[in-house]
């Protein structure tokens, strides 16, 4: 999914200088954006107070979004560097395509990941004849300095693994939990979890210590170590936990998110993540004269969609360099 702010802000990530040792109860707020035409997501990640959790760098939850009369999710051919897309749907479907000639549709419980590498070009959109509803997360991954250079790849993942616990239905679909590994490429220590949790349900999550984490209620009420999370709220919990004790009243949804913290240090602007502003700038230069180079530029060519690619927004006129982990 790409950032459509016509404005983009520079965002400064990474470094583990102020990253809590111990465990915190820190609720961030989102802000919404608009997606296209005819969506709006909630913004989690970065926000004002916090721009990463491990090497989750980006987190937007849409819906439950009324589509039936609707195109749904409409996002043009963008360009992606230096991260890994993670897709995530709780409810309907998004075709993804992509310049390496990938054409997948993505459902509820399968899983999508997009390694940019140093240039790949997508586009998403729901289905001409999809369901009644649409509702996800769009998360990205920042790369670390080793794997920057890595080919560009799509993966698609159908069959992940479950762990049930009573009232607990844990999906990994990135990472690891006790025991089971999703399938998912990761180039650093991290794990991404969807959580379902049924009325009444009260259940305790074996974490890793030298992780943060942070949880993103997106159905119900849930209660994650005694703070109360509406839908569209996430929670960041510091690191130093073996465990998280998580209940709720009512049937809840989360996504639980978590990794090393990020030791490096790096540049976030519009769908690109580097470490100085010249790659920045040269990656918008590249991505602005793609539509004359076509399957030859950096990013090649997203065949298929119907309609015009996205055109970068204009750089900020301030100087873009890597800072720490929050504001």
């Amino acid at each position: 999914m790409s950032n459509l702010d016509v404005r983009p802000p520079l965002t400064e990530c990474g470094g583990r200088a102020d990253v809590a040792a111990e465990p915190v109860r820190e609720l961030l707020q989102g802000r919404s954006v608009q997606l296209g035409e005819s969506g709006e997501v909630r913004r989690l990640l970065p926000t004002l107070g916090r721009r990463m959790v491990g090497a989750w760098c980006f987190v937007d939850h849409y819906g439950p979004d009324d589509i039936v009369d609707q195109p749904g999710m409409q996002v043009p051919p963008h360009p992606h560097i230096g991260l890994q897309t993670v897709s995530w749907l709780l409810d309907g479907e998004v075709l993804h395509r992509d310049s390496l000639g990938s054409l997948q549709t993505l459902r509820p419980g399968t899983l999508g990941v997009m390694t940019a590498g140093n240039g790949i070009a997508h586009s998403e959109e729901s289905p001409a004849a999809h369901s009644a509803t649409l509702h996800g997360a769009q998360l990205w991954v920042a790369l670390p300095d080793g794997a920057r250079a890595t080919e560009p790849r799509w993966d698609f993942h159908a069959d992940l693994p479950v762990l049930e616990d009573g009232a607990l239905r844990a999906t990994v679909f990135m990472g690891e939990m006790s025991g089971a590994r999703s399938a998912g490429t990761a180039f650093s220590p991290l794990v991404g979890v969807d959580l379902t949790l049924a009325a009444g349900g009260d259940a305790r999550l074996p974490l890793e210590p030298d992780f943060e984490y942070a949880v993103l209620t997106t159905l119900g009420v849930a209660n994650v170590d005694g703070v109360d999370l509406a839908p569209g709220s996430l929670l960041y919990l510091g690191c130093g936990r073996s465990e998280l004790q998580v209940s709720a009243a009512t049937a809840s949804h989360m996504l639980l998110l978590g990794g090393e913290p990020f030791a490096e240090e790096i540049v976030m602007w519009w769908n690109f993540v580097a470490r100085t502003g010249e790659e920045i700038d040269a990656a918008r230069t590249d991505w602005m004269n793609a539509d004359t180079l076509k399957a030859g530029s950096r990013f090649g060519e997203v065949r298929g969609y119907a309609g015009d690619r996205l055109p970068a927004p204009a750089l900020p006129t301030t100087r873009l360099k890597p800072r720490g982990r929050v504001r």
